[in-house]
Protein backbone atom coordinates (compact mmCIF):
# COMPACT_ATOMS: atom_id res chain seq x y z
CA UNK A 1 0.00 0.00 0.00
CA UNK A 2 2.26 2.85 -1.51
CA UNK A 3 2.32 6.12 0.20
CA UNK A 4 0.98 5.00 3.64
CA UNK A 5 2.87 4.98 6.51
CA UNK A 6 2.16 3.27 9.86
CA UNK A 7 2.99 5.68 13.45
CA UNK A 8 2.51 4.37 16.37
CA UNK A 9 -0.44 5.59 18.50
CA UNK A 10 -0.09 6.41 22.27
CA UNK A 11 -3.83 8.29 23.39
CA UNK A 12 -2.45 8.32 26.61
CA UNK A 13 0.53 10.12 25.96
CA UNK A 14 -1.61 12.98 23.53
CA UNK A 15 -3.67 13.18 26.83
CA UNK A 16 -0.99 14.08 29.15
CA UNK A 17 0.41 16.43 25.99
CA UNK A 18 -3.15 17.98 26.15
CA UNK A 19 -3.55 18.37 29.30
CA UNK A 20 0.59 20.30 29.84
CA UNK A 21 -0.75 22.30 27.04
CA UNK A 22 -3.84 23.22 29.29
CA UNK A 23 -2.26 23.82 32.39
CA UNK A 24 0.20 26.09 30.58
CA UNK A 25 -2.58 27.88 29.33
CA UNK A 26 -4.35 28.47 32.61
CA UNK A 27 -1.35 29.11 34.67
CA UNK A 28 -0.17 31.70 32.42
CA UNK A 29 -2.57 34.17 34.07
CA UNK A 30 -1.83 32.91 37.45
CA UNK A 31 1.86 33.69 37.05
CA UNK A 32 0.82 37.61 35.85
CA UNK A 33 -1.38 37.74 38.80
CA UNK A 34 1.21 36.11 41.27
CA UNK A 35 4.38 38.67 39.99
CA UNK A 36 1.51 41.27 39.97
CA UNK A 37 0.32 40.46 43.46
CA UNK A 38 4.16 39.93 44.87
CA UNK A 39 4.55 43.39 43.46
CA UNK A 40 2.35 45.68 45.26
CA UNK A 41 3.05 43.19 48.31
CA UNK A 42 6.52 44.72 47.96
CA UNK A 43 5.50 48.08 47.26
CA UNK A 44 2.96 48.03 50.25
CA UNK A 45 5.81 46.90 52.74
CA UNK A 46 8.25 49.35 51.31
CA UNK A 47 5.68 52.06 52.31
CA UNK A 48 4.98 50.64 55.72
CA UNK A 49 8.44 50.42 56.55
CA UNK A 50 8.90 54.02 55.20
CA UNK A 51 5.71 55.11 56.88
CA UNK A 52 6.90 53.07 60.01
CA UNK A 53 10.59 55.08 60.12
CA UNK A 54 9.02 58.53 59.56
CA UNK A 55 6.87 57.92 62.43
CA UNK A 56 10.03 56.97 64.59
CA UNK A 57 12.05 59.89 63.01
CA UNK A 58 9.65 61.97 64.39
CA UNK A 59 9.52 60.37 67.53
CA UNK A 60 12.80 60.75 67.86
CA UNK A 61 13.03 64.73 66.63
CA UNK A 62 10.55 65.04 68.88
CA UNK A 63 12.53 63.20 71.74
CA UNK A 64 15.51 65.33 71.00
CA UNK A 65 13.79 68.61 70.79
CA UNK A 66 12.37 67.77 74.24
CA UNK A 67 15.82 66.82 75.73
CA UNK A 68 17.31 70.48 73.92
CA UNK A 69 14.50 72.74 75.90
CA UNK A 70 15.42 70.10 79.23
CA UNK A 71 19.43 70.85 78.63
CA UNK A 72 18.09 74.71 78.13
CA UNK A 73 15.74 74.78 81.42
CA UNK A 74 18.88 72.87 83.26
CA UNK A 75 21.50 75.55 81.78
CA UNK A 76 19.41 78.56 82.52
CA UNK A 77 18.19 77.10 86.11
CA UNK A 78 22.15 76.50 86.73
CA UNK A 79 22.60 80.40 86.08
CA UNK A 80 19.58 81.36 88.04
CA UNK A 81 20.56 79.24 90.95
CA UNK A 82 24.24 80.42 90.73
CA UNK A 83 22.70 83.85 90.26
CA UNK A 84 20.66 83.63 93.22
CA UNK A 85 23.56 82.32 95.56
CA UNK A 86 25.43 85.12 94.06
CA UNK A 87 22.95 87.67 95.22
CA UNK A 88 22.04 85.68 98.48
CA UNK A 89 26.37 85.85 99.37
CA UNK A 90 26.29 89.18 98.77
CA UNK A 91 22.67 90.61 100.99
CA UNK A 92 24.16 88.22 103.72
CA UNK A 93 27.64 90.38 103.63
CA UNK A 94 25.76 93.07 103.07
CA UNK A 95 23.25 92.59 106.33
CA UNK A 96 26.56 91.44 108.20
CA UNK A 97 28.05 94.90 107.41
CA UNK A 98 25.36 96.70 108.43
CA UNK A 99 24.79 94.83 111.88
CA UNK A 100 28.39 95.16 112.89
CA UNK A 101 28.03 99.33 111.43
CA UNK A 102 24.85 99.47 113.36
CA UNK A 103 27.30 97.85 116.95
CA UNK A 104 29.30 100.76 116.29
CA UNK A 105 27.00 103.50 115.61
CA UNK A 106 24.77 102.13 119.13
CA UNK A 107 28.29 102.06 120.80
CA UNK A 108 29.02 105.18 119.31
CA UNK A 109 26.01 107.28 120.46
CA UNK A 110 26.26 105.79 124.07
CA UNK A 111 29.61 107.24 124.07
CA UNK A 112 28.00 111.01 122.40
CA UNK A 113 25.35 110.73 125.31
CA UNK A 114 27.74 109.99 127.86
CA UNK A 115 30.38 112.34 127.06
CA UNK A 116 34.05 112.48 128.71
CA UNK A 117 34.98 115.76 127.46
CA UNK A 118 34.66 118.84 129.55
CA UNK A 119 34.08 120.96 126.67
CA UNK A 120 30.03 121.59 125.79
CA UNK A 121 28.51 122.13 122.73
CA UNK A 122 28.58 120.82 119.01
CA UNK A 123 30.51 118.21 117.43
CA UNK A 124 30.96 117.49 114.07
CA UNK A 125 31.52 113.69 114.36
CA UNK A 126 32.05 112.02 111.28
CA UNK A 127 31.45 112.56 107.58
CA UNK A 128 31.29 108.79 106.36
CA UNK A 129 32.23 108.28 102.92
CA UNK A 130 31.23 105.16 101.11
CA UNK A 131 32.63 104.14 97.08
CA UNK A 132 30.03 102.50 94.62
CA UNK A 133 30.18 101.10 91.58
CA UNK A 134 29.87 103.83 89.32
CA UNK A 135 32.58 105.86 88.73
CA UNK A 136 32.94 109.55 90.52
CA UNK A 137 29.47 108.55 92.68
CA UNK A 138 30.11 108.07 96.25
CA UNK A 139 27.70 107.58 99.55
CA UNK A 140 27.67 110.01 102.69
CA UNK A 141 26.68 110.55 105.54
CA UNK A 142 27.39 112.82 108.44
CA UNK A 143 26.74 112.67 111.92
CA UNK A 144 26.69 115.36 114.43
CA UNK A 145 26.49 115.47 118.10
CA UNK A 146 26.24 117.45 121.30
CA UNK A 147 28.17 117.73 124.38
CA UNK A 148 26.09 118.37 127.44
CA UNK A 149 22.90 118.21 129.33
CA UNK A 150 21.26 120.70 127.93
CA UNK A 151 18.17 119.86 126.69
CA UNK A 152 17.28 123.16 124.27
CA UNK A 153 17.63 122.67 120.65
CA UNK A 154 20.76 123.08 119.13
CA UNK A 155 20.16 125.17 116.25
CA UNK A 156 22.33 125.93 113.20
CA UNK A 157 24.09 125.60 109.78
CA UNK A 158 26.49 123.47 107.71
CA UNK A 159 28.61 124.27 104.92
CA UNK A 160 29.97 121.13 103.10
CA UNK A 161 32.82 121.59 100.58
CA UNK A 162 34.64 119.19 98.44
CA UNK A 163 38.09 120.22 98.00
CA UNK A 164 40.63 118.43 95.15
CA UNK A 165 42.28 119.02 91.88
CA UNK A 166 40.42 119.53 88.36
CA UNK A 167 43.30 119.69 85.94
CA UNK A 168 46.29 121.99 87.62
CA UNK A 169 43.48 123.93 89.67
CA UNK A 170 42.83 123.44 93.15
CA UNK A 171 38.99 123.59 93.11
CA UNK A 172 36.32 123.54 96.22
CA UNK A 173 32.99 122.26 94.67
CA UNK A 174 29.75 122.77 97.25
CA UNK A 175 28.07 119.31 98.30
CA UNK A 176 24.63 120.78 97.51
CA UNK A 177 26.10 121.00 93.70
CA UNK A 178 27.15 117.59 93.74
CA UNK A 179 23.83 116.12 94.77
CA UNK A 180 22.11 117.60 91.81
CA UNK A 181 19.86 115.23 89.84
CA UNK A 182 20.43 112.37 92.41
CA UNK A 183 18.00 110.94 94.98
CA UNK A 184 18.62 112.90 98.08
CA UNK A 185 19.62 116.26 96.53
CA UNK A 186 20.38 119.32 98.52
CA UNK A 187 18.22 122.53 97.44
CA UNK A 188 20.38 125.05 99.11
CA UNK A 189 24.01 125.73 99.76
CA UNK A 190 23.55 125.51 103.42
CA UNK A 191 22.40 122.41 105.34
CA UNK A 192 20.17 124.09 108.72
CA UNK A 193 19.79 121.35 111.32
CA UNK A 194 18.68 121.67 114.63
CA UNK A 195 18.65 118.64 117.34
CA UNK A 196 19.10 117.94 121.03
CA UNK A 197 21.71 115.03 121.47
CA UNK A 198 22.79 114.07 117.64
CA UNK A 199 21.42 113.97 114.46
CA UNK A 200 22.30 112.35 111.29
CA UNK A 201 22.25 113.40 108.02
CA UNK A 202 20.55 112.19 106.26
CA UNK A 203 17.93 111.26 108.68
CA UNK A 204 18.33 108.40 110.26
CA UNK A 205 21.77 107.37 109.36
CA UNK A 206 21.46 106.49 106.17
CA UNK A 207 23.66 107.65 103.20
CA UNK A 208 23.00 109.96 100.40
CA UNK A 209 25.00 110.15 96.82
CA UNK A 210 27.02 112.83 95.85
CA UNK A 211 28.26 112.39 92.02
CA UNK A 212 32.04 114.41 91.26
CA UNK A 213 32.29 115.67 87.99
CA UNK A 214 34.62 113.84 85.48
CA UNK A 215 38.34 114.68 86.14
CA UNK A 216 38.13 115.97 89.57
CA UNK A 217 40.44 114.50 91.93
CA UNK A 218 38.75 115.07 95.23
CA UNK A 219 41.41 115.27 98.10
CA UNK A 220 39.51 115.79 101.02
CA UNK A 221 35.90 117.49 102.87
CA UNK A 222 35.46 120.45 104.87
CA UNK A 223 32.55 120.67 106.83
CA UNK A 224 31.74 124.23 108.66
CA UNK A 225 29.53 124.49 111.09
CA UNK A 226 27.78 128.04 112.13
CA UNK A 227 25.43 128.37 115.56
CA UNK A 228 24.29 132.17 115.54
CA UNK A 229 26.26 133.99 118.38
CA UNK A 230 29.05 131.39 119.12
CA UNK A 231 32.34 130.92 116.90
CA UNK A 232 31.93 128.65 113.50
CA UNK A 233 33.23 124.99 114.24
CA UNK A 234 34.95 123.16 111.54
CA UNK A 235 36.57 120.18 110.78
CA UNK A 236 38.01 118.70 107.67
CA UNK A 237 38.13 114.79 106.48
CA UNK A 238 40.55 113.36 104.54
CA UNK A 239 38.97 111.13 101.28
CA UNK A 240 38.83 107.87 101.26
CA UNK A 241 41.73 105.70 99.39
CA UNK A 242 39.79 104.26 95.78
CA UNK A 243 42.51 102.13 95.09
Amino acid sequence: MAGWEVRPSDPRAARRMRLALWMLVLALPAVFYAGGWWQTRHMQVVVEERQSLQVRLAEQEQEVEGLRQRLAVVSSGEKVAQQANEQSRLTIKLLEEQIFKQQQDLAFYKGVLAPASRRKGLRIRTFELQATDTPQLFRYKLLLSRVGKDEKLLEGKLQVTVEGVQGDKQVSLELATLTQGLPDQLDDQVIHFAFKHFQAIPEAGRFAELKLPDGFMPRQVKVRAEIKGEKPLERTFKWIDQE
